[in-house]
């Protein structure tokens, strides 16, 4: 039901100033205000939420470059001018939408501003209905990171006890999840990352076997050759390049590789290549791309599989949260030189 007074408010917002090439910088997002009416126009199927929670993903640079028109994106760019897009959770102001009330939280596709206005499409948002644990987790472990963790590990790479398991940018909102469902499975798993205090949080937080900083190691392939001196049945692909191309040699005969992320390439003018990828004939590995929004048809049995281990305290998640919109562009371009310990998000609004 529509509101029956009109109020305009002020509507902070995230503007995509113009596209980027290499590493992104603040001035390429702006912090402007504009107003917005929180009413729902007669007869319109939108629906108007204020955002809580933003979530900052390395799939966002993708969105920051130019297009180009032959070329295929796992996502749509920014529009220069215009408020960025993203992941958040929200709560509804008013709908016009027969299946959104007043009051409702969801959690999907919004701009990063206070308030925005949605149009719903199959898979475009989902409506929380599981308050017991964080609402931050929707942005994380029980939005797309979760969902893209389980699908990659589960649909992809069918694990089995025993196996041994890599995971690369294994502290991050979706690794430090691989990890956990590999252990859950029996696995023998070890991650990567780039600092000291990532390290320990993988082998003391989330029950890691082991895990090493990619950075202090001169030869990547001697390195993987010391956790893994029988070679890998699975890898969890985050990172892409140099990394990539020392797993290939250590693969094991019939070995998965699901390939969710690249994020060592995303901001390099000319990407690195990729030497062993003969590897992959002689060893039969399956090297497998995917996209989270392929498997969200299985979210509710994500939620059914995942909610008990939270509430039991066999999984646990690691957030790095800033406060205020005006924290957004810093928060997102710290996620590229590895600055985040765990899911990177902010906070908009409480309630």
């Amino acid at each position: 039901m529509a509101n029956t007074e009109p109020a305009t408010v002020t509507n902070k917002q995230i503007i995509f100033s113009g596209y980027v090439s290499g590493f992104p910088k603040e001035s390429d997002l702006k912090v402007t205000t504009t107003t917005i009416d929180l009413r729902i126009p007669e007869r319109s199927t939108s629906v108007l939420v204020k955002n809580l929670y933003l979530s900052c993903d390395p799939y966002m640079r993708i969105s920051m470059g130019k297009p180009e028109p032959l070329s295929s994106s796992l996502v749509p760019p920014f529009n220069t001018g215009e408020p960025i897009i993203g992941l958040g959770v929200s709560k509804v102001i008013d709908s016009g939408h027969p299946d959104y009330k007043k009051g409702d939280l969801l959690w999907g596709v919004v701009g990063w501003e206070e308030y925005s206005v949605i149009t719903l499409f199959p898979y475009s948002h989902f409506k929380i209905h599981h308050t017991d644990v964080p609402l931050s987790y929707y942005t994380g472990l029980l939005g797309m990171p979760g969902m893209t963790a389980y699908a990659g590990f589960y649909e992809i790479c069918s694990p089995k006890r025993g196996e041994t398991v890599f995971v690369s940018a294994a502290s991050g909102a979706v690794g430090q999840l691989v990890g956990q469902f590999a252990k859950l499975v029996g696995c023998y798993v070890v991650g990567s990352a780039g600092s000291k205090e990532k390290v320990d949080l993988l082998k003391t937080k989330f029950g890691f076997d082991d895990a090493f900083n990619y950075k202090e190691e001169n030869d990547l392939n001697i390195a993987l050759k010391r956790y893994f001196p029988e070679g890998i049945d699975i890898y969890f692909e985050n990172v892409g390049g140099k990394m990539l191309d020392a797993v290939l040699i250590n693969m094991k005969l019939n070995g998965r590789i699901a390939v969710c992320g690249m994020i060592s390439q995303y901001n390099l003018v000319d990407p690195e290549g990729v030497h062993n990828l003969t590897t992959i004939l002689y060893k039969r590995i399956k090297v497998q791309g995917f996209a989270v929004s392929d498997f969200y048809d299985k979210y509710s049995k994500f939620l059914d599989f995942v909610l008990p281990y939270i509430r039991q305290g066999k999984i646990t998640y690691v957030e790095d949260i800033t406060e205020g919109l005006e924290s957004g562009p810093s928060a997102l371009l710290g996620i590229f030189h590895g600055k985040n310990v765990g899911k990177q998000l902010f906070v908009v609004a409480r309630e």
